[in-house]
Formats: C-alpha cells, sequence, structure tokens
C-alpha cells in the first residue's frame, strides 16, 4: 500500500462515488480552488445514466430524462457544454394502459391527484368518480408528521384513484409501492397543502392555481441528444479539463478520522511516500485531524470527504466513524428493475401516437411502462428513420420473481404486453436488456426524519458530508441539489442541507398538471 501523491492539506477534497452526484458535487468543488479527487469503484462514470446503443442508434439505458422545471440539472450541462444539445421531448402526449385499454393520460392533476372528478374521466369508473366527489363532504384527515400517499389520497377520494393513476406515475419514478411511500418527501408540495386544507381536491387544485399565477413556461423535462447518459461524461471531461482527478476502478475500503502524519512519513502498511507536497508539508507544521481514505493499494489524505454512494456503501464507509449514521443508511430499503430496449424497423411496427403508456400494477401486466422513444425523442428518429426504438421497464419494489428470469424471457414479456396494448407483433432487430439491481431507494413514511437523523449524525465529524438519491430525490436535478448543498456544508454553510432536509425535492412534475 502506497501513500497517494495527492498528499494532505486544506485544499483537497475527496468525493466517494462517480455517479451524477458525485461528479456534480467535484465540479462545484473545484469552483472553490480544492484539489478535488473522486474515487469510483465501478470502470464507468455515471451511476444510473448510462448511455449505449442498439441497432446502431444511439439510446439511454438508465435514466433518459430530467425535470426542467427544476434549475440544477439544466444549469449544469450548459456549464459543462451540453446547452446546444438539450432537447425537448417531441411529444409530451402520453397514455395509461388500464382496463383493456390504451386511455389518454388526464390531465388537471397533481402526481395522479385530481383537482376535479372530471378530470380522471375515462380512466376511472362511473363508481371511482363518484367516490372522488365525496371528498368535499368528509371530515378533516390528518397527515401529522407524514402519510403513505396512497393512504391519504385513498382516503380522501377513493383507491382506485390511487391504483389507477397515482401508483403507476409513482412507481414510474420509486419502482415503489405509493401505500409506502412518503407523501412529505415524494410529493412535499401535496403535503404542505394537505396540512392546511380539509379537502385534498381544493388543495390540489391551490397548487394548480399557484403553477399558473407562477407563469412556469417551457417544456416540464429535457433530455440530452445523444443521450442523458451523456450528461455525467461532459462534466467529467469538466472536471479532469480543470485539473481534478477521477480514477475508476477504485472501491474505497476505509475511511477514518486521523491525525495528518509527518512530512517523509510512510504509510500504516509500511510503505514509503513517493515524496513531500506542499500540503503533507504544511500539514506536518501543523498537525491537525484528516480524512484518510484507503481505495485499493492507495491512501489518500484530505480535509474534506463527500460520500455520494447507496445507502448500504455509504453504511459501511461510515461505520467506523458514525456507528448511529451507519446504522440509519442500513435501513434503508431499495427496489430493483430492469430496461428492456427493443428496435423494430420501422416498416414492420406501428406505434400508436404519443411518448409511450404507464401500466398500473393493478391490472396485473408484467411491464410496468413502455416509451416510444424514437417518438419522444427526435433526435432518436433523426439518428436511423428506418429504424423504432421503444423500451419497457419491469420489476417494482418487493417483486423478485420477475428479474430472477433470462433476459430472453424479459424480452419476451415485454413484447406479449406490447402486443396486447399495442398491437406490435413485428419481430425485433435487436434488444437489450439492462438490470438495475437495488437502483433505486425507498422513500418511505418517515423518510423525512431518518435523513434528519443521518445528517445530524454526519455533522458532528468536520469534512465530511453526504449526498445523492438516498437523501433528497431520486431525480437527476435533485441528486445535484444534494451535491451543492454537501459542498456547502463542508465550507461550513449548513442552509442549503437544512433547507433540503426540511423540503426535499419532487422527483416528478405534477403542479401544473401535467
Amino acid at each position: 500500500m502506497r501513500e497517494a501523491d495527492t498528499g494532505t492539506g486544506a485544499g483537497h477534497a475527496v468525493v466517494i462515488g462517480g455517479g451524477i452526484a458525485g461528479l456534480a458535487a467535484a465540479h462545484r468543488l473545484l469552483d472553490g480552488g480544492r484539489r478535488v479527487t473522486v474515487l469510483e469503484a465501478s470502470d464507468r462514470v455515471g451511476g444510473k445514466l448510462l448511455p449505449g446503443e442498439i441497432a446502431g442508434v444511439r439510446v439511454d439505458l438508465g435514466a433518459e430524462s430530467m425535470l426542467a422545471r427544476r434549475p440544477e440539472a439544466v444549469a449544469l450541462a450548459r456549464e459543462v457544454g451540453l446547452g446546444d444539445r438539450l432537447r425537448p421531448p417531441a411529444t409530451a402526449t402520453a397514455s395509461i394502459w388500464t382496463r383493456g385499454a390504451l386511455r389518454p393520460m388526464p390531465k388537471g392533476h397533481v402526481m395522479g391527484v385530481p383537482g376535479t372528478a372530471a378530470a380522471l374521466s375515462g380512466v376511472l369508473s362511473d363508481e371511482g368518480l363518484a367516490r372522488i366527489e365525496r371528498d368535499a363532504d368528509l371530515p378533516r384527515t390528518e397527515v401529522g408528521e407524514d402519510v403513505a400517499v396512497g393512504e391519504y389520497v385513498a382516503a380522501r377520494l377513493g383507491r382506485e384513484v390511487v391504483d389507477r393513476l397515482v401508483e403507476p406515475l409513482l412507481g414510474g419514478v420509486y419502482a415503489g409501492d405509493a401505500y409506502r411511500i412518503s407523501m412529505r418527501s415524494a410529493v412535499p408540495q401535496l403535503y404542505q397543502a394537505a396540512r392546511t386544507r380539509t379537502s385534498l381536491t381544493e388543495a390540489v387544485r391551490e397548487i394548480q392555481a399557484k403553477a399558473v399565477a407562477s407563469r412556469q413556461t417551457g417544456p416540464v423535462f429535457m433530455g440530452v441528444e445523444g443521450g442523458v447518459g451523456r450528461l455525467p461524461l461532459a462534466v467529467a471531461e469538466s472536471v479532469r479539463a480543470r485539473g481534478g482527478e477521477i480514477v475508476t476502478g477504485a472501491p474505497v475500503t476505509e475511511l477514518r478520522r486521523v491525525t495528518a502524519p509527518a512530512a517523509g512519513e510512510g504509510s500504516e502498511a509500511g510503505t514509503g511516500a513517493p515524496g513531500d507536497s506542499p500540503d503533507r508539508a504544511h500539514a506536518a507544521a501543523r498537525p491537525h485531524p484528516v480524512w484518510r481514505i484507503v481505495a485499493g493499494e492507495r491512501v489518500l489524505y484530505a480535509d474534506a470527504v463527500i460520500v455520494a454512494v447507496p445507502a448500504p456503501v455509504a453504511a459501511d464507509l461510515l461505520s467506523a466513524e458514525s456507528p448511529e449514521a451507519a446504522a440509519e443508511l442500513r435501513t434503508v430499503e431499495y427496489a430493483s428493475m430492469a430496461l428492456v430496449t427493443l428496435a423494430y424497423r420501422r416498416s414492420e411496427a406501428a406505434l400508436p401516437d404519443g411518448s409511450g403508456f404507464l401500466v398500473p400494477p393493478v391490472d396485473g401486466r408484467t411491464i410496468k411502462a413502455s416509451t416510444f422513444a424514437s417518438q419522444k425523442w427526435g433526435w432518436i428518429a433523426d439518428e436511423d428513420p428506418d429504424v423504432i426504438v421503444l423500451r419497457t421497464s419491469v420489476g417494482r419494489y418487493g417483486e423478485t420473481e420477475i428479474l430472477q428470469r433470462e433476459d430472453a424471457d424479459l424480452v419476451d414479456v415485454s413484447r406479449h404486453d406490447l402486443e396486447a396494448a399495442t398491437g406490435l407483433d413485428a419481430r425485433p432487430l435487436a434488444t437489450r436488456v439492462t438490470r438495475w439491481t437495488d437502483g433505486l431507494p425507498q422513500y418511505p413514511v418517515g423518510h423525512h426524519a431518518r435523513v434528519a437523523r443521518i445528517r445530524e449524525h454526519v455533522a458532528k465529524l468536520p469534512g465530511l458530508a453526504v449526498c445523492g438519491a438516498p437523501y433528497d430525490g431520486v431525480g437527476i436535478p435533485a441528486c445535484i441539489a444534494s451535491a451543492s448543498a454537501a459542498v456547502d456544508q463542508i465550507g461550513g454553510d449548513l442552509r442549503a442541507v437544512q433547507e433540503l432536509t426540511a423540503h426535499p425535492v419532487q422527483s416528478l412534475h405534477g403542479g401544473a398538471g401535467e
């Protein structure tokens, strides 16, 4: 084991994790003049943002879009030179496959919760619509410190609203169960409105009125020509160009708070340092606690560390210095899923209009959604006009059997459901299955309180912060906002992290009834 040539000192920060949160943190750290090292366990950066190709066409094999009504992701894309490649969806018209037919996705709702019964006409039964009308006459339903989205909405409007619309919309973000997901963390604007209103439909209309008053314009979501998976690659390129170091294939096995070694001292393993840096000489002259990070054969010392990895990995890293934070992190559950990407000859594959469809679990189908990628993103259609690309997603929280099947089986069940929904019976030119095992952290009731406890414990350790999807929202803007707050925290400014802890970033837009 050797001492890293990055040295020690107040100018060095180490980011553990090379997903979009870790890369965004590194990018912002460089704004403050620090020397930055990013350590990524896998052989690539980007995490759940993964560019790929099928039948010669570039596609996303992970997340494909980012919320544009939040500024963080779009701003970062522009900062790293992707501004001229930002693209809105070519169509925002979607469907929901329920009760045996593809039906237009309703408008006039917030995450599936309607402002009026009429907004869900065509999706709900007559009985379901009538149940919504009773909301105005019901006594107040207390939400307390937190409540499950499904539980609260079902109490006010009936289960059919949850099962047919709220569930598939939330499932598209968290692959979770609406009857477990925290309203405070997943739909914070709805939670805040529900605390002050008796009628849920009235609360939704209030949210919609505020959205109109704020005059939100422009696309709700945004993509990147060539795929959103290009974003982390561009951020990594910018980090390196500005002097930051990114090391892949470097899983961190130890994170400890120690006293900086004196100049010329070897590592704990007894090997010599490759040379004294100015930072090492400074540390020797004024000994102070620093962070010691072990990643394979490398040993690094830094005054600041940002941990931007999944909760189980973060728990292992923090177990020595903050067993309390580690214990909380070990309670975070994850859902696994798989994306099935299929390419067809355009002459053989006719699809309905729109960007795709969602599938309520209550309908008993295997797939939970399908995206008509060539219709949603104009740049995919432009790359090869003779090829149509679409994808399906399978797997939700608690579902294990389906994800144990072979890739060919997942392709077969996807094709079966696609034919039932759209009539598509052609044989694909090519297929790809991308598995995201434990890919999506779950936000159950009480998640906000758990995050507050984790950060309270972490704050006791100077120069340490956490960020990423386990905390403040699973969407790309949420992860970038979390990274920015972590950078502020190690700089001594806790305002952003406190705001995020109290008010997480909603990961799916619903305020304007899109």
